[in-house]
C-alpha cells in the first residue's frame, strides 16, 4: 500500500510535464483538453451507454406509479465502468489513424439495474435522430435511430428486457457484462455481441474445475434472475455430461428479503454433505447467503462466478474468511495502462471547475442543461467527485473488468474504421448516410488487436477471451487474489498455490460415496448415480471400466478371481518332482525298491532251495519284477502330464499289481489244495504247481490287459480333455483324467478281486504242524493289500485333484509294501536267521503234497 501511495505521489508530480510535453514527444498530450462532461459527448457518430450507476433504493412492490422508482445509492463500480467508456471515447478521438476527421461521440445513462429505469434510455436510443420519437413505420431500414449502437447493458437481466428490442431494429448492443448463453441464440438477438465470455463457457470451466479434484457430490445455487437461471442450468446439463451429481439446487431471491431461503439453502446443502457450492449469483445474492454462512460458522469449497468473483461488497463481509475456500472465475486480466492517469486529470479537472465556480449552493455540472439530456441527468453527485476518489479506480474488479467495456467502444471503431473506408489519414465515406444495421454486419467481422490482446466475435457473437481462476488468500487479514490458473478450453492449474480450508491443507472430499478399489462395480441407490453401494465382482466376472455398474462375464475360456479387473487364461499346476510331497513318496518308493531288490537277490542266490521252490519258484521273480514295476510306474504321476503318460498312468497301476496278485491267488489255489485234498495232491501236485500256475497266472493277467486295454481305448486324450473343460477357475492342479470311473472301478477292482480270493483261500486254510505256514504269509499280504484300497476309496473321493494323485500314489505305494513285507520278508527272515529250516522236510507238505504231520508245534 505504502508503494502504492509513493506510486500515486510520483504520478501526480510529473503529471504537469506530461500533460504540457510536445504532442509528438509524449502521446498522452490530449489529456489537458478533455472535457469534464461524465456522461455526454457531441460527435459525428454518437454511442449509448447503459451503466448501472445508482442502487435502487425504493420498493418496487409499493409503485404506484410508473416513475415511482427512485435509484439514489451511488454503485461506484458502475460509474468507474461508465468512465471507462468516456475514456475509451476520448482516446478514440485523439487517435489520429483510426477515425481520422470523424469524432465519435455517446451518450451514457444509468440502468439502476431496474427495468422500469432503463426503458427510458432504450426508448431514447431507437428514437428517430436528432428526436426524441420513435417513428411507426412499415420498413425500417432506412430508419437513422439517435444513437449508432450501445454500449451496455451490464446484466443479464437488463439484456432480456432491451436485447429484443435492440435486435428489431438490428443496433449493435455491446454488453460488457451480460453472460447469459440464450444471448448467444442468434435467432432471438441478432444485434447482440459481448466482450465477455458466456456462462456456457464459464459452466465448462468450472466443471472442469470439479473434475480436476475429483468432486462429483455439488450443490448449485444461483439468484432468482436470468444470469442465475441460466447459469445453473448450463453448469448441471454439463455436470451431467460427466457424471457429476448435482446433490441440491436453489436460486436465490433477489427482488425480495432472502433471508428465510438462505437460511433454507443452508440447511439443505448441510443435510447432503455436499463438500463443495457453485455460486452463479449476482453481488446483492451473494452477500446475503455468505452473511448467514458466517453466522452458521459453514466452511465449504465456493467457487464463485464472475459476476461477484471479486466484488469489494463481498470481500469485506466481516468474517468472509472464515466461509472456507474460495475458488472464482474472472475474465482474463488485461490493463489498462492509461486509463489511470485519465481519471486523475480528470478528477482534477473537476476539481478546478468546483473551485472557480466558488459557490455556496450545491454545485451543479454546467454542462448538465435539460437541452443536452432530455432524461434526467445519470448522476448529478458526480460533480463532486475528487482525487479522493480514485480508490475506486483502483478497486481489483474494475482492474479486471474495464477492459471488457474498453473493447466494446473499441469494437465499434474498429467497425465504423471499415464501413467509413478510413485510412491513416482520412475517412472515405465520413460524410455517407449509413444505418445501424449496416454497422452490425460490419462489426460482427472486425478483427483488431489492442493491450496485446486480440478482439474478435464468432457467429454467436461470443469473444475470443477466456478466464482466469482465482483463489482468494489472506495474508494478515490483508486479501490478495492468487491467481492459479486459466481457462481457455482448457483448465491450466497450480494446485500447489491453493490454500484449503481443511486439516494439514488437504483437497477437501466432495463425494456422495467413496471410490470403489479395482475390482468392484457400482450399484446405484437413490437417483443420483454418485451415490453407490460397492459390490464385488464374483469369480467368473470383472470390472471393465472404472465407471460400471455391473461385473462383466469373461469371455469363453478364462476366468476371474474374487475382485478383479481382468480375465486370465488358466494356469496348469501339476505334481512336480521337486515338491516336498514327491519326494517324501520318491523317498518311500526307493525304499520299497531298496527292500525289493535284497528280497530278488536273497532269493536268486537261494533259488533251487525248498523255501524258494515252495514260495512259488519262479513265480516269486515275476511277483518281484512285478511290485518293482508297480513302484517305477508311481513316476508316471509325477512331471507335466501329458497324452501318452496319461494313457499309461493307471493301466500300469492296475496291471502290475495284478500279476503279484495273480502269483499268489496260483500259490494260495496250491494251499487249499493240498491243505484240503491231501489223498489227491501228490499225483497231480506237478502239474498244479508247474503249467497250472502259469495257466491261472496267465488266465488272470489277460482278464487285467483287457480291461486296461478297455480303460485306454474309452478315455480321451488329457489334450482333448483340457479343450473341452468348463473354466472355471485362474489356476487348478491337472491330473490326468479317470474316465470312464467303470473302467478305473473294474482295474481296480479286479485287482482286489484277486486278493479277496487269496485271502479267502488262506483264511480258513489247515496249518500244518511242524512246517512252515505259507497260508499265513499269504493271509497278511493280501489283507494288508485289502485294507489300504478300502481305506482309500473314501478318502479319496473327498480330496481335491493334487491330493488325489498323492493319495493314490500313497496307496500304491503302501500295497506295495504290505505285498513285500507280509510275503517275502517272512521268507527272507528264515533264509537269514534260521538256514538250518531250509529243508525239504521242513518244506514237504507244500513240495510233496504229503499230509501234513498231526503232533507238534508248528513254526
Amino acid at each position: 500500500a505504502q508503494c502504492r501511495r509513493m506510486e500515486v505521489m510520483l504520478r501526480m508530480l510529473f503529471l504537469p510535464s506530461v500533460l504540457w510535453t510536445s504532442p509528438t514527444a509524449d502521446p498522452l498530450h490530449w489529456l489537458k483538453n478533455i472535457s469534464t462532461d461524465l456522461f455526454r459527448s457531441p460527435g459525428d457518430i454518437i454511442l449509448g451507454g447503459l451503466f448501472p450507476i445508482h442502487e435502487l433504493t425504493s420498493n418496487l412492490s409499493e409503485r404506484s406509479q410508473p416513475d415511482d422508482v427512485y435509484c439514489d445509492r451511488l454503485n461506484t463500480y458502475g460509474l468507474s465502468r461508465a468512465l471507462v467508456m468516456k475514456f475509451a471515447v476520448d482516446e478514440i478521438n485523439n487517435t489520429p489513424d483510426l477515425l481520422p476527421g470523424t469524432r465519435l461521440g455517446f451518450e451514457v445513462y444509468d440502468s439502476c439495474k431496474q427495468a422500469s429505469v432503463i426503458m427510458r434510455p432504450t426508448m431514447l436510443f431507437l428514437s428517430e435522430k436528432h428526436s426524441r420519437g420513435i417513428r411507426v413505420l412499415c420498413n425500417y431500414t432506412g430508419y437513422s435511430t439517435r444513437v449508432l449502437a450501445v454500449i451496455g447493458p451490464s446484466t443479464s437481466e437488463m439484456v432480456s428486457i432491451t436485447g429484443k428490442l435492440f435486435s428489431f431494429f438490428l443496433m449493435p448492443q455491446i454488453s460488457y457484462g451480460a453472460t447469459s448463453e440464450k444471448f448467444s441464440d442468434k435467432m432471438l438477438f441478432p444485434s447482440f455481441l459481448r466482450t465477455v465470455p458466456s456462462d456456457k463457457l464459464q459452466a465448462e470451466a468450472m466443471v472442469h474445475l470439479v473434475l480436476e479434484f475429483g468432486w462429483n457430490w455439488i450443490a448449485v445455487v444461483g439468484s432468482e434472475d436470468e444470469y442465475g437461471k441460466q447459469g445453473v442450468l448450463q453448469f448441471s446439463m454439463l455436470a451431467a455430461q460427466q457424471a457429476i451429481c448435482i446433490a441440491y439446487e436453489a436460486l436465490i431471491p433477489i427482488y425480495s428479503d432472502p433471508r428465510e431461503a438462505v437460511d433454507d439453502i443452508l440447511n439443505r446443502i448441510n443435510q447432503t454433505k455436499a463438500g463443495v457450492v457453485v455460486l452463479f449469483t449476482l453481488t446483492v445474492a451473494t452477500k446475503a447467503l455468505f452473511s448467514q454462512v458466517i453466522q452458521k460458522k459453514m466452511k465449504a469449497v465456493w467457487i464463485g462466478s464472475t459476476a461477484w468473483a471479486l466484488s469489494e461488497d463481498i470481500t469485506t463481509i466481516p468474517g468472509i474468511q472464515t466461509v472456507g475456500t474460495l475458488l472464482v472465475f474472472s475474465n482474463k486480466n488485461t490493463q489498462l495502462s492509461h486509463f489511470e492517469i485519465y481519471a486523475q486529470q480528470l478528477f482534477t479537472l473537476l476539481e478546478q471547475e468546483r473551485l472557480q465556480a466558488n459557490s455556496l449552493d450545491p454545485p451543479t455540472s454546467p454542462s448538465a442543461t435539460e437541452t443536452e439530456f432530455p432524461l434526467p441527468e445519470p448522476c448529478p453527485d458526480c460533480w463532486n467527485l475528487s482525487q479522493a476518489n480514485m480508490t475506486m479506480i483502483r478497486e481489483p474488479q474494475l482492474q479486471r473488468t474495464a477492459f471488457s467495456v474498453y473493447s466494446s467502444v473499441y469494437s465499434v471503431a474498429h467497425a465504423l474504421h471499415q464501413l467509413l473506408g478510413c485510412s491513416a489519414t482520412l475517412c472515405r465515406r465520413k460524410d455517407a448516410e449509413f444505418f445501424s444495421w449496416q454497422v452490425l454486419e460490419v462489426l460482427k467481422k472486425v478483427s483488431f488487436t489492442i493491450n496485446n490482446t486480440k478482439v474478435t466475435f464468432d457467429v454467436n457473437g461470443n469473444p475470443s477471451i477466456g478466464y482466469e481462476v482465482l483463489t482468494w488468500r489472506w495474508d494478515r487479514d490483508v486479501l490478495r487474489f492468487q491467481n492459479i490458473g486459466t481457462y481457455e478450453g482448457k483448465l491450466v492449474l497450480n494446485r500447489s498455490l491453493i490454500h484449503w480450508h481443511t486439516e494439514n491443507s488437504q483437497v477437501p472430499n466432495s463425494t456422495c460415496s467413496p471410490n470403489c478399489t479395482a475390482g468392484q462395480v457400482r450399484r446405484v441407490k437413490g437417483f443420483h448415480s454418485c451415490c453407490f453401494d460397492c459390490i464385488d465382482c464374483k469369480e467368473g466376472t470383472f470390472q471393465n471400466n472404472t465407471e460400471d455398474f455391473q461385473c462383466t462375464d469373461c469371455p469363453d475360456r478364462q476366468w476371474s478371481t474374487l475382485r478383479s479387473t481382468r480375465c486370465t487364461d488358466p494356469t496348469y499346476h501339476y505334481l512336480k518332482w521337486n515338491q516336498y510331497e514327491s519326494l517324501g513318496l520318491i523317498l518311500g518308493a526307493v525304499l520299497v525298491l531298496a527292500g525289493q531288490a535284497a528280497v530278488g537277490v536273497l532269493f536268486l542266490r537261494h533259488r533251487g532251495t525248498p523255501l524258494v521252490q515252495a514260495s512259488g519258484g519262479p513265480l516269486c521273480g515275476v511277483a518281484l519284477l512285478s511290485l518293482t514295476g508297480g513302484c517305477a510306474s508311481l513316476s508316471l504321476f509325477l512331471g507335466k502330464p501329458g497324452d501318452a503318460v496319461c494313457r499309461l498312468q493307471q493301466p500300469f497301476n492296475a496291471f502290475f499289481p495284478a500279476v503279484a496278485l495273480s502269483i499268489i491267488l496260483a500259490i494260495s489255489l496250491q494251499v487249499i489244495y493240498v491243505t484240503e485234498f491231501p489223498g489227491v495232491t501228490p499225483s497231480r501236485l506237478d502239474s498244479l504247481r508247474g503249467p497250472g500256475s502259469w495257466m491261472v497266472v496267465l488266465t488272470l493277467c489277460s482278464v487285467q490287459a483287457g480291461l486296461c486295454g478297455w480303460f485306454v481305448q474309452e478315455g480321451r486324450p488329457l489334450s482333448e480333455y483340457v479343450s473341452r473343460m468348463r473354466i472355471t477357475f485362474v489356476e487348478t492342479f491337472l491330473r490326468c483324467e479317470v474316465e470312464p470311473m467303470v473302467g478305473f472301478g473294474l482295474m481296480y477292482g479286479f485287482n482286489g478281486l484277486l486278493a479277496l480270493i487269496s485271502f479267502m483261500c488262506t483264511f480258513m486254510a489247515q496249518k500244518p504242524a511242524k512246517q512252515y505256514n505259507l497260508a499265513r504269509d499269504i493271509t497278511f499280504s493280501t489283507l494288508a493289500y485289502c485294507v489300504v484300497w478300502v481305506v482309500f476309496i473314501p478318502i479319496y473321493t473327498g480330496l481335491g485333484e493334487m491330493n488325489k494323485s498323492l493319495a493314490q500314489m500313497a496307496a500304491i505305494l503302501l500295497s506295495n509294501l504290505g505285498l513285500v513285507a507280509a510275503y517275502f520278508f517272512p521268507k527272507c527272515h528264515l533264509l537269514l536267521t534260521h538256514p538250518e529250516l531250509n529243508t525239504v522236510d521242513y518244506f514237504r507238505t507244500y513240495l510233496e503234497g504229503a499230509p501234513p504231520p498231526q503232533d507238534g508245534q508248528e513254526q
